[in-house]
């Protein structure tokens, strides 16, 4: 069980480095992402092993609604730079 859970939080490393060391917003929010949704894997991981179903709803809430606004906010990015540009 340990084992899994520091390989997961290495896993977790490499998209926060990648935010850390990029000054591009859109390689940022993929960064952002990938760690919404491994952090939202591994609730839901030690959920099933603490066979606790509230920690378990925690993840899903967290796996979906967490990427929606994610989305959301790169939709509105995308047409704040597509406004400034000129092209509607």
């Amino acid at each position: 069980m340990n084992i899994v859970l520091m390989a997961m939080l290495l896993a977790l490393l490499i998209p926060i480095y990648e935010a850390w060391q990029d000054d591009d917003v859109w390689q940022k929010m993929l960064a952002f992402a990938s760690i919404a949704t491994k952090t939202s894997i591994m609730i839901l991981i030690i959920s099933i092993l603490r066979d606790d179903w509230m920690i378990g709803v925690v993840g899903v809430i967290i796996l979906s609604v967490g990427n929606a606004a994610l989305m959301l906010l790169a939709h509105v990015i995308k047409r704040l730079n597509d406004v400034s540009r000129g092209a509607l």
